[in-house]
């Protein structure tokens, strides 16, 4: 019998999980003296390491103490808690991450809620006890209310603290800064005396089910998940207990073990073991995998439903192809239900007789990576602006409603205050200390679309926001999720010129710079009223022979605002798209010329 131990690390964005299993796994001796490895090492894809957050779940192993204890690095962010529900069916424990400044957030009370509800064993973890500003004791009597306010039971409510600065690979069981020590023992301790055993049956018959996916060209769908019960080999022949109750039978082609980074072909498992296996290429999560003639389900899992959706669509703007290789309508279909191989989250759907598709995810951030993903690939598309996916309830129209919460200087909270007002949010708490205010809010989803571009102005950058998906309440007002400000439409194809920027730039926020090349319908700026104008953006100095020389050097323009994807999808309005190339991205109107728009306005 194995001495194993399965666990989970949860916390809200940001506050340390995936360098903490990265110092983990360091000071566990688990890597070779010289082996070279970089930092947040279990974030592997490059959209992870450039805004330093975990999109999928990633598994990891490390041996302490003659013990082999698993690991799962989650997704903070509430688009991806999907994961974080169907991984605590693979855990007996988890690390709750909490910043030793913030405390408790959002997303801390949604992992956690995950987790009790599950009935999984919590350690609690404060990081970041180096900051200046930590304030570890304060921190722990709120990571305690919130246990009481989400009902955990006694035992969970008797967790085990320990202190750590994961970048600094310091930790101990005491808050005080100066008892810290160069090793993460006392948390690896902590796992060995709290965290239970897996309750295995290794002489029952074989139980494994898919709480991920992962998928690869050779073999197909890969499902990861926790051998319950019994014991398996490759080449077995197995049966598979499907979704909707029918059984198919299929041999274990390959599978996986997890140590340090590296995924290993193993030849057999046994109950408590995390494993990948393949040779079903369409298994699903929450599918129970039995021995031949034992055929004995698991209870399904459940998985989240998506709550917004877009319109993606082959590119048909007039620069379609320039910047792109891969433009096709098949080759974007492909690349879609590619994407729903291994994320259960999302959902494709072909609209008949165009080149568009419904992809329904979890959120913003969500749909958002998979665009960025597609455009590196060297994808061209066109996305419309999210909607919320409403749902009919007991004969009443619902949407999706958000717990948002803001942290802002107390200078600002009037402005934020107003705003949230006018898109239909109701203040559930408000509480002020030090100059910050911490406030928070029941949204409806659409009514955070297009919010954060507001919010960062109204706070001049100082102010944090998260949310998380709450509920389906009935539809609030119609006034939420549109601009209020109408769009500058360029009239004609060409370089933009510093001259033309000059003229139109009293009439609002210009988004491009001299010498961008523009299409007409393209959107080159915000008009400073509620009504789209279109303007020529190309138009060049008409030069008489006495004044030549001036040319265009003279004007000094204003600094166009700066985009980011998400920022742009927020921004634009239902009659307008995003076209997406491997350059970067323009926003445009649907209707390029003016009189299609009329026509469109009229119908």
């Amino acid at each position: 019998m194995k001495n194993i131990r399965n666990i989970a690390i949860i916390a809200h964005v940001d506050h340390g999980k995936t360098t903490l299993v990265d110092k983990l796994l360091h000071m566990s001796g688990t890597f070779r003296e010289n082996e070279q490895v970089d930092e947040r090492v279990m974030d592997s894809n490059a959209i992870e390491k450039e805004r330093g957050i975990t999109i999928l779940a990633k598994t990891t192993a490390i041996d302490y103490k003659g013990t082999r204890i698993n690991i799962l690095d989650t997704p903070g962010h509430a688009d991806f808690g999907g994961e974080v529900e169907r991984i605590m069916n693979m855990v007996d424990g988890v690390l709750l991450v909490v910043d030793a400044y913030e405390g408790t957030m959002p997303q801390t009370r949604f992992v956690l809620k995950k987790a009790l509800a599950a009935g999984v064993t919590p350690i609690v973890v404060v990081n970041k006890i180096d900051k200046p500003t930590a304030r570890p004791k304060e921190v722990v009597d709120e990571v305690l209310d919130l246990f009481i306010e989400l009902d955990a039971d006694i035992e969970q409510l008797e967790f085990p603290v320990a202190y750590c600065s994961a970048i600094n690979g310091t930790s101990s069981l005491d808050p005080d800064i100066n008892t810290q020590e160069n090793t993460m023992d006392p948390i690896l301790d902590l796992i060995l005396e709290y965290i239970p055993a897996p309750k295995t049956e290794i002489d029952g018959s074989l139980q494994f089910q898919p709480a991920l996916l992962d998928y690869n060209d050779f073999v197909g769908r890969i499902g990861i998940g926790r051998v319950k019960r019994g014991n398996v080999k490759v080449n077995q022949m197995v049966s598979c207990v499907r979704l909707d109750g029918s059984i198919k039978q299929f041999r274990i082609q390959k599978m996986f073990g997890y140590f340090g980074l590296k995924r290993i072909e193993i030849t057999e498992a046994e109950a408590g073991d995390i494993i990948a296996i393949a040779g079903l290429p369409d298994i699903e999560v929450g599918e129970t995998v039995c021995e031949i003639g034992k055929e004995e389900a698991l209870p399904k899992l459940h998985i989240d439903e998506p709550t917004l959706q877009m319109t993606f669509g082959t590119n048909t703007s007039p620069f379609v192809g320039r910047e792109g290789k891969l433009l096709t309508a098949s080759k974007i279909e492909e690349r879609l239900f590619k994407e729903t191989e291994r994320d259960v989250s999302l959902k494709v759907v072909r609209n008949e007789g165009t080149e568009t598709w419904t992809v329904s995810g979890r959120g913003e951030l969500h749909l958002s990576i998979l665009i960025e993903n597609m455009r590196r690939e060297g994808f061209e598309l066109q996305v419309s602006k999210p909607e919320v996916i409403k749902k009919e309830i007991d004969g009443v129209m619902c949407e999706p409603f958000e717990e948002l919460q803001i942290d802002c200087p107390d200078e600002y909270v009037g402005g934020v205050i107003e705003v949230l007002g006018k898109r239909e949010a109701i203040m559930e708490h408000m509480g002020s200390s030090n100059g910050q205010t911490r406030i928070v809010y029941t949204i409806p989803s659409r009514g955070l679309i297009g919010f954060s571009t507001d919010f960062m102005t109204l706070t001049k950058g100082y102010g944090m926001l998260s949310h998380t998906y709450k509920e389906y309440r009935p539809l609030a007002g119609n006034t939420v999720g549109e601009r209020k400000l109408g769009a500058l439409v360029s009239m004609e194809n060409g370089k933009a010129t510093a001259y033309a920027l000059g003229q139109i730039e009293d009439r609002g926020v210009m988004f491009i710079e001299p010498g961008t090349e523009v299409y007409e319908g393209m959107i080159v700026g915000e008009h400073n009223h509620d009504n789209d104008i279109v303007v020529n953006v190309v138009k060049g100095k008409n030069l008489t022979n006495t004044r030549s020389a001036g040319k265009d050097h003279t004007v000094v323009l204003k600094r166009p605002r700066v985009f980011s994807l998400e920022l742009a999808l927020d921004y634009i309005n239902s009659d307008e798209l995003v076209e997406v190339t491997p350059a970067g991205f323009r926003m445009r109107k649907k209707y390029l010329t003016e009189q299609e728009r009329k026509k469109y306005r009229k119908n």
